[in-house]
């Protein structure tokens, strides 16, 4: 086990009867001394916010970038993944709940200060290191020191999270961001508070905020769930509020749901209902919709859409047929596609490779 170490935080006030308020995201936690907020990671120490799980990390690993889900961010990349322990939401369907609602800090085997991060990644190749596993969100002073050290060491930022974040910390945190994966876990407030312990439309206003004010790249991910938020109505209103709102270039997944944490009574999410999310998504007007968690080529491929043509077609996380130019245009059309593209060279397939650094066995 890493001991346990007090990093000053950020985004908190003190208020009038001897407590502070963390203003990091939307649950407003007001803390007494010793208290831990309700992603257990933030702590009142000595009258001060302070971050517990600065420099320690549940695991790293290098990931193809299509798992993140990112299918438009320099396809066939690889990515160098971490995260720590802790969530600021409570969903009863968390597929990684063993880290995110983890209080259990033995889990944090490894720690890398933000430089170590930066050189290892780069020195296995990696074009981005990713934020994801837990939501980067609650360890956003840990996320931001390493990204700006992967911005010296050439490599691009990418966060992976629900999007639950106050206004002030949101333009920090995404400020050192290239692209972001969000996760839209339903499209009713109802489910939010039921779900999930929090509010929809703090993290409509995170996905407006990346849309409109940021040049972060954005891909939204929506988990289905038998019964609770796969009905043609929820997905459609969905679909036209991507649409209207952040236009039709987002990239959205529709991702499978199988039976975990407190939500094992409801069965997996067929196939066909992604299918049929994504025939209505398409038909919403959204022009590159995606399906997850399955083996469903058609559903993974990236599609031009003015001539139709396949261009990039995925089978799992492997591409085997790659058509974009290098500017990211369809060869037959020249419409360009939206995205982050480069020459694409040999792609990373669908390898996971654990990575242990060198601090972890030091204890530097």
């Amino acid at each position: 086990m890493i001991p346990e170490t007090s990093h000053p935080g950020r985004w908190w006030h003190a208020i009038d009867d001897g407590r502070i308020q963390c203003d990091l995201c939307p649950r407003d936690c007001r803390l007494h001394e010793g208290q831990r907020g309700a992603c257990f990671v933030r702590k009142m120490e000595g009258g001060a916010m302070v971050l517990t799980t600065y420099g320690r990390s549940s695991g790293f690993c290098i990931d193809p970038i299509e798992k993140k889900p990112l299918n438009h961010f320099y396809p066939g990349t690889s990515v160098f993944s971490f995260g720590t322990a802790g969530c600021n939401l409570a969903c009863k369907f968390c597929q990684n709940w063993d880290i995110s609602k983890s209080k259990d800090m033995d889990r944090l085997m490894d720690s890398a200060q933000p430089g170590e991060i930066a050189r290892s990644a780069a020195s296995m190749g990696c074009r981005s290191v990713a934020y994801t596993y837990n939501d980067p969100v609650i360890f956003a002073e840990y996320a931001i020191d390493t990204a700006l050290a992967c911005r010296e060491a050439g490599l691009k930022n990418v966060a992976v999270t629900a999007g639950y974040i106050h206004a002030e910390a949101r333009r920090e945190f995404y400020a050192v961001m290239d692209a972001a994966n969000v996760d839209l876990k339903g499209f009713t407030d109802e489910f939010y508070v039921k779900y999930c312990g929090a509010r929809l439309q703090p993290v409509l206003d995170t996905l407006v905020y990346l849309k409109k004010e940021t040049d972060v790249w954005l891909e939204i991910t929506t988990l289905l769930i038998p019964t609770l938020n796969d009905s043609d109505a929820e997905i459609q209103a969905l679909a036209a509020w991507v649409m209207r709102e952040l236009g039709p270039e987002v990239p959205l997944h529709f991702s499978a749901f199988h039976p975990d944490y407190k939500l094992r009574d409801l069965p997996a999410t067929p196939a066909a209902t992604l299918s049929r999310a994504r025939r209505l998504a398409l038909a919403a007007g959204l022009h590159y919709v995606y399906t997850g968690n399955v083996h469903d080529t058609e559903g993974d491929t990236t599609f031009c859409p003015s001539c139709g043509r396949p261009l990039i077609v995925r089978d799992w996380y492997e591409i085997p047929e790659y058509r974009l130019t290098d500017q990211g245009a369809c060869p037959h059309c020249g419409t360009a596609i939206a995205g982050r593209f480069e020459h694409f060279h040999a792609p990373f397939g669908a390898r996971r490779i654990p990575v242990t650094l060198h601090s972890a066995n030091n204890g530097s």
